[in-house]
């Protein structure tokens, strides 16, 4: 599944250089400090500029690429955390060293994170074809899996939350993702 989504990242890619200039498509100087600028400002409680920004500067292509690719760049590191959070998920239901309350929420957080996994590959196939609600609104059902995963393990007061790192983060890629489809869904279009 993993390598269909890298594979269409890369088609996405290579098409992205060969369109017509347009506010749109064409990459500014410093696209994305100008993009989780503007998210953050739009969304100053609940969008981290600094963590936007550290997100996805380290990435080559997110330098030379536009607005559409940088969503996708969002939603592909969000895919890279979710998978790798069902890694750990196994790992850690394998360990051995977690009581039955602890088990019972990893074990939701398993299923809540391959649903999220399924989505974020519909998501980025539907904001391929500029389908940019339904993109939202998968992405949205994503955010709050993370949510939902860490209200589980709250339920029990001085319950350690093992995820708690992985929930913020994809909670956090989510939200650079939905921002910039919100960003793509009012842009002019030529």
């Amino acid at each position: 599944m993993w390598h269909c989504s890298f594979f269409a990242f890369l088609f996405f890619f290579l098409i992205i250089p060969q369109q017509n200039c347009s506010p749109v498509t064409s990459p500014p100087a410093d696209l994305i400090n100008t993009t989780c600028k503007q998210c953050a400002d739009k969304y100053p409680t609940t969008f981290s500029y600094d963590f936007c920004t550290t997100s996805l500067e380290p990435i080559p292509i997110s330098h030379a690429t536009n607005l559409q690719g940088l969503a996708l760049i969002a939603m592909e590191l969000a895919l890279e955390n979710a998978t790798n959070t069902i890694s750990k998920i196994e790992r850690l239901l394998s360990s051995g060293e977690f009581d039955t309350f602890t088990l019972w929420c990893l074990k939701d957080c398993m299923e809540l994170y391959r649903d999220g996994v399924s989505m974020l590959v519909t998501s980025i196939g539907v904001f391929m074809i500029e389908q940019y609600d339904v993109a939202d609104l998968l992405l949205s059902a994503v955010v709050e899996t993370a949510s939902t995963c860490e209200d589980g393990f709250k339920e029990r007061q001085g319950e350690a939350f093992p995820l708690t790192a992985q929930n913020d983060n994809l909670s956090q890629l989510g939200d650079i993702a939905l921002c910039i489809i919100n960003l793509l869904s009012v842009a002019p279009s030529l």
